[in-house]
């Protein structure tokens, strides 16, 4: 059985939980519940984790998809996929010095800071995977 033509669906199913566990994570810690938006950001965290292993797997099997359209919609996916990819690298160190914070030193002040940075930058590379994904496997295909 071949499960390579189901791994991109896999990756956006994942990244799309993944945005959906930090906004429930986000609105746990407005509301001050502590332990849900520990558990929320754990699953957020696992989600992409899983992700990564997945586009990995997916990237070794099938390689680079090229986006298939042309003119602005291609300017668009290119754009969205530029900063998707640059945040995405960046965003590592972040989650891993954000959870640091927070599991390991218990320095919760810090884990604050950075998480406000985190935070947001984690939400667009979750959502934009998703948007690269539609226009990738689905938009385009419709072109």
């Amino acid at each position: 059985m071949d499960l390579a033509p189901a791994l991109p669906t896999l990756n956006a199913i994942l990244n799309g939980l993944s945005g959906l566990l930090l906004t429930a994570g986000f609105w746990a810690i407005k509301h001050r519940r502590i332990d849900l938006h520990r558990q929320l950001m754990l699953g957020a965290f696992t989600s992409s984790v899983l992700f990564l292993v997945s586009y990995l797997v997916r990237m070794s099997l099938t390689g680079v998809h090229r986006y298939p359209g042309a003119g602005a919609s291609r300017l668009l996916y290119l754009g969205i996929l530029a900063s998707h990819t640059v945040l995405a690298v960046a965003l590592v160190p972040l989650v891993l010095r954000t959870l640091q914070l927070s599991l390991l030193k218990r320095s919760f002040e810090a884990h604050k800071r950075i998480g406000r940075w985190t935070f947001p930058v984690w939400l667009y590379v979750s959502t934009s995977g998703v948007v690269v994904y539609l226009m990738l496997y689905h938009f385009a295909a419709r072109s």
